[in-house]
């Protein structure tokens, strides 16, 4: 990767964190804002809900019920940060925790072998997913769309619409039962997860040139980044993902069936897009990924707890959507304005030193 990508070239424009106290309130309010509204949502069910919401028990469920959610957030984050989409991220997790079953119930695999079989195919999927976008150039909300519907049609094929189930070893079931620190495991599954991505997108040099795909790619190809090998590799890190999600799933569910995993794709978009609105606004980031979930999970908690309907849920998963697509637009607007009156301050300071 060319040296002339600084590494301040996708950071926040210096100026707008100069100036008095109150710029500096308004400067950090789009940064963390849903940080703000997350602890506020807390404490509001909390008091609203003695009883209920700030219990462990509620706790352990929130953080039970959402981990497969904040992976396929985290999942479906990586191609977004190259300015791509993948929708599979709903779609292969339906295939995939049938898989897992299938694999240890009908052809004996041991469960081990069964959950390496079952990543590795969701890496090879986004090897698929990578090369139809970057190598025969289909936008990749279509492309994405498409193949993910055919592996929706597999999976029906393979269970033949009926449910899968069979005898698992205790070993695949304490892959989501298990506790660890009086937490369950995907939680911390989830939090490996993130500090992996968060050092990889923050502070290592793929990280870098997934963010300068993302920002300007032809900008990123003149400056020498390969970015079939990145946007390819984002996509399979996102079906690696899947699959990892799928295997969760499958372990806390114990039976497959084509009818669960579609409604997972909307709040895992929910939670990526919501991700580029807070910590760094504008830009797809980990920790804004988290948030995003945590909001959704604090939020549907919260409302259920009080005698939501069961419409309540997409409802509020839909709206969401709406409102983050809408602030991450304006964010990133006001981003590239940022970053003109940048440069042609610059110029202007150029031009002037020349006279």
């Amino acid at each position: 990767m060319s040296t002339s990508i600084k590494s301040s070239a996708l950071e926040r424009d210096p100026s707008e964190l100069g100036g008095d106290i109150w710029n500096r309130l308004g400067a950090a309010i789009p940064m963390y804002g849903l940080v703000i509204l997350m602890v506020a949502l807390a404490l509001l069910f909390s008091l609203a809900l003695p009883d209920t919401f700030p219990t462990l028990f509620n706790l352990r469920s929130i953080l039970s019920d959402k981990s497969v959610i904040a992976l396929l957030a985290l999942a479906a984050m990586v191609p977004m940060i190259t300015g791509k989409i993948d929708l599979t991220v709903g779609y292969g997790i339906v295939l995939w925790h049938i898989l897992a079953i299938t694999l240890q119930t009908q052809f004996g695999l041991s469960w081990p072998v069964a959950v390496i079989v079952v990543v590795c195919a969701g890496a090879l999927f986004g090897l698929l997913n990578g090369v139809l976008v970057e190598l025969v150039q289909i936008d990749s909300f279509i492309a994405t769309l498409g193949t993910g519907t055919v592996l929706y049609a597999v999976a029906l094929w393979h269970s033949g619409g009926r449910q899968v189930v069979g005898e698992l070893p205790d070993g695949f079931y304490n892959i989501a039962i298990a506790d660890w620190l009086g937490l369950p495991a995907p939680a911390f599954y989830v939090l490996f997860v993130a500090i992996a991505l968060w050092l990889l997108t923050e502070y290592m040099p793929a990280g870098r040139a997934l963010y300068a795909i993302g920002a300007n790619p032809k900008a990123a190809q003149l400056n020498g980044i390969p970015m079939r090998k990145y946007v390819i590799g984002a996509f399979m890190t996102s079906g690696a993902l899947t699959a990892f999600a799928a295997v969760i799933l499958a372990s806390r569910l114990r039976i497959g069936q084509a009818s669960v995993g579609l409604e997972y794709l909307l709040p895992a978009l929910v939670g990526a897009f919501l991700g580029s609105t807070t910590i760094r606004p504008g830009r797809v980031n980990v920790w804004g990924t988290m948030v995003g979930v945590a909001i959704l999970a604090i939020g549907i908690s919260g409302i259920q707890q009080f005698g939501g309907a069961f419409f309540v849920e997409p409802l509020f998963n839909g709206i969401t959507l709406l409102v983050s697509i809408g602030i991450a637009g304006y964010a990133q607007r006001k981003r590239s304005n940022s970053i003109k009156r940048s440069i042609t301050s610059g110029q202007q300071a150029a031009t002037t030193a020349s006279k």
